[in-house]
């Protein structure tokens, strides 16, 4: 659902680039809250994650795919905060490196991509998870229904925005139709994804899934009749190491975006799709990255397509690595630094 330039006019492309910028700023704070020495290794690889998987995109209908959001699986591994700006930096990798939606639309898709999916399948996913039972398998439930519904949600932001800002002149209601009727088949996908990966961390690291604390069960003694904590009960050891947690996963990303990419449905998009045919996709403008040397996920003058995808796979999961594990690093530090006891005022 990546918009490209010229979908939507200059000033209300301006405008959410405006409400971007300060959603941005709000979860740069916020992540500072949710990071800590086990959540910020992890927030750079699930942003890695949701690049490689995003390459993957899965048919959903005749002559149209799907891909991953991300908004969802990053809110629930590692906080809504920390997982607006996991998926914003994929955006911008894809945009200034692949030429993956438009530089100017870069507002859009924030909002959309990663704001919108992000709130919305968070407030789901935190309503199931007090209704339900407690336990892991509520959780990996929760998050099936959270991704679902935040595809859709996508859907209708664009359409909204589209309604303000379109830069062309197609009745509203056939681009509302055709973009949540796509859109809830590809959140199936979305929703898949997403249980599978939070059902795959939350199996070996239950405490490394934001989503997941506070439900595991102290031990319970029965005093005079009535159950109560046991003193000093600590929660079970953990079965993998963070390390080994963090290789897997960074493996798992390398052979999806190097190799398993290669298998990806070429056909378009839900937006794609939908954009080509209802026209409104005829004043798309020409992308500002178009001569990078990775623009269409593939390594500029290497000919053989699969080592070519492949390669712009790999570059694609080290950068996006790279830069995101570097905001998360600066933010723990900034953390670190804030509650440090040279930090706090004498007397305080």
């Amino acid at each position: 659902m990546h918009v490209p330039d010229g979908f939507i006019n200059a000033p209300v492309s301006a405008a959410t680039g405006v409400v971007a910028a300060g959603a941005l700023a709000l979860s740069l704070r916020g992540a500072r809250r949710e990071l800590d020495e086990r959540t910020a290794p992890l927030a750079g690889l699930v942003a890695a994650f949701i690049f490689a998987v995003q390459m993957l995109n899965f048919p959903v209908a005749a002559g149209t795919s799907g891909h991953l959001l991300g908004g969802a699986l990053a809110a629930i591994l590692v906080g809504p905060f920390t997982g607006v700006l996991c998926v914003s930096v994929v955006l911008l990798m894809q945009g200034i490196l692949f030429a993956d939606g438009g530089l100017t639309a870069l507002g859009v898709n924030i909002t959309d991509m990663a704001i919108v999916t992000t709130v919305v399948s968070y407030a789901v996913f935190r309503t199931l998870v007090k209704v339900l039972p407690r336990g892991r398998r509520s959780v990996t439930v929760a998050s099936f229904a959270a991704a679902l519904l935040s595809v859709p949600a996508a859907a209708v932001a664009f359409t909204l925005i589209y309604a303000v800002g379109g830069t062309t002149d197609v009745a509203l209601s056939k681009v509302a139709t055709a973009m949540v009727g796509v859109h809830v088949l590809i959140g199936i996908g979305e929703a898949v994804i997403t249980a599978l990966t939070v059902g795959a961390v939350i199996a070996v690291r239950p405490d490394l899934v934001h989503g997941a604390r506070g439900l595991q069960q102290r031990l319970k003694l029965r005093v005079n009749g009535e159950l109560v904590d046991a003193p000093g009960a600590a929660p079970a050891p953990a079965r993998t190491s963070h390390r080994k947690v963090w290789i897997t996963g960074l493996v798992t990303s390398l052979v999806l975006a190097g190799f398993v990419s290669f298998y990806a449905s070429a056909s378009p998009d839900g937006l794609e799709k939908v954009a080509k045919d209802k026209g409104i996709d005829t004043r798309t403008k020409a992308h500002a990255s178009e001569d990078s040397p990775l623009a269409g996920y593939g390594v500029k003058d290497v000919s053989d397509a699969r080592l070519s995808g492949g390669l712009a796979g790999v570059i694609g999961v080290g950068v996006t690595i790279v830069a995101g594990s570097g905001v998360f690093w600066a933010l723990r530090r900034r953390r670190s630094a804030d509650t440090s006891p040279a930090s706090v005022p004498e007397g305080v």
